[in-house]
């Protein structure tokens, strides 16, 4: 587990984490991953089973420099929009697909808590996504809503997401899950101590943040239980279909656990407004 950062005492915002997804370090960790470790072996077998229909209109957030984007393609699926809130992260995979040659995928710099698809700087992109019939299907991956900052917000993501895609369309999507092993219930423990004293880290939004800092660069992380995702799914007007950890789908390559950590995949249903 990385260490967390040293606090300076000021609150996590949105423009945070944006400046951390846009700082060099991160953007090169992940600009090598999009081009160089794909789609990992449990997000291909669960992507193939949310979403059997290769012509599914997908909408991906967080797409970051590319790496499920390209996978999605690689995949067979050809109707893709692509977002994510940091410009630098955006021009890796933009500049990824035109490499190799991807064409039609719909990508651009958007704030997954503020659709539909408004990038400020983007009116042209706005107007297209106007014109489109709703999404049939959605994707937020490597656990890319929990780094938004403060539950309100990632419950208003969440009814982004509803307000675009048709009904029963599926969301998969990532968490961590702190009760997962007797280590995580453990440090969990200590920390919920910490914050009953008021001695928690200032910056930090809700109780089960982290603030760190590894080879990645700067990360935050909402680490969440599992029952605070099924309450948060049945607030926004999802059910959920299913949810299962990472171990249990596939057995990953020593790249893509030296990539990323464990987690739990959930695929959710939009239920009728």
């Amino acid at each position: 587990m990385a260490e967390p950062r040293k606090s300076t005492g000021k609150r996590i915002t949105a423009a945070t984490v944006r400046a951390d997804f846009n700082d060099p370090v991160a953007v090169v960790h992940y600009a090598r991953a999009a081009h160089r470790l794909g789609l990992w072996a449990s997000e291909r077998q669960l992507i193939e089973r949310a979403f059997p229909d290769r012509g599914a209109r997908l909408l991906e957030l967080g797409c970051g420099a590319g790496r499920v984007t390209l996978g999605l393609w690689e995949l067979g699926y050809r109707r893709l929009t692509a977002i994510d809130f940091a410009a630098e992260l955006v021009a890796q995979a933009l500049a990824l697909v035109t490499e190799r040659g991807v064409h039609g995928v719909d990508l651009f710099r958007a704030d997954a808590t503020r659709m539909p698809l408004a990038a400020e700087d983007d009116p042209a992109a706005r107007l297209r996504c106007r014109r489109v019939p709703r999404f049939d299907g959605a994707l937020f991956m490597f656990n890319g809503l929990m780094q938004i900052p403060g539950r309100a917000r990632r419950r208003r993501a969440l009814r982004e997401i509803h307000r675009l895609v048709a009904i029963d369309a599926p969301l998969l999507f990532t968490t961590h899950d702190r009760d997962d092993s007797r280590e995580e219930r453990l440090l969990w423990k200590l920390e919920a101590r910490r914050w009953a004293r008021g001695q928690q880290d200032p910056r930090l939004v809700d109780f089960g943040d982290r603030y760190f800092e590894d080879e990645a660069g700067r990360t935050f992380m909402h680490l969440p239980t599992r029952d605070e995702i099924l309450e948060d799914l049945a607030a926004t007007g999802w059910r959920s279909e299913y949810d299962i950890m990472r171990r249990h789908v596939a057995r990953e390559s020593a790249a893509v656990r030296d990539f990323s950590d464990e987690c739990r995949f959930w695929l959710a249903r939009a239920l009728p407004e």
